[in-house]
């Protein structure tokens, strides 16, 4: 009985497939960088997760409306302060990248005041909208951060 196949082709096969094998084993070495589980491009959930992460516990004291992960929008209901029940407020954030940078969130409020007993649009403020932008970004630079450290 011998060790080599009948079939030369075959035999030719399974040799290609053993040095193959052999040079394989020999990529494994502990020479590779390991992942930067704390990279600034994490995007398991279709956007960066460090802003999307920030961006929902910011946005936390609304009644969310829509949470699309995928399409890195956060939309909330809108919001009465109960110090000032003649105002309300509601977000919109959206996640434009993988990245964690500041041009990748745009964040958009809408303001209403009680008149006469209906709620009239009113401005917002630009300062406001740049103040919750802000704090997104300084949260998700934190989340971030915690990662690196653990």
């Amino acid at each position: 009985m011998s060790i080599f196949p009948a079939n030369p082709t075959s035999f030719a096969r399974t040799a290609l497939v053993g040095v193959a094998l052999a040079s394989l084993t020999a990529c494994g070495g502990k020479d590779r960088p390991q992942a930067d589980l704390a990279a600034s491009q994490v995007t398991t959930i279709g956007v960066n997760s460090y802003l999307w992460r920030a961006s929902l516990e910011t946005v936390s004291f609304a009644p969310l409306l829509q949470a699309d992960s995928a399409g890195g929008v956060i939309v909330t209901d809108w919001y009465t302060n109960p110090s000032n029940t003649s105002e309300r407020v509601k977000v919109t954030v959206a996640i434009l990248d993988q990245d964690l940078r500041a041009d990748a969130l745009r964040v958009a409020a809408s303001r209403q005041v009680a008149q006469g007993g209906t709620w009239v649009d009113a401005p917002v403020q630009a300062a406001t909208v740049q103040k919750l932008e802000d704090i997104i970004l300084t949260k998700a630079r934190e989340l971030r951060r915690q990662a690196v450290a653990s």
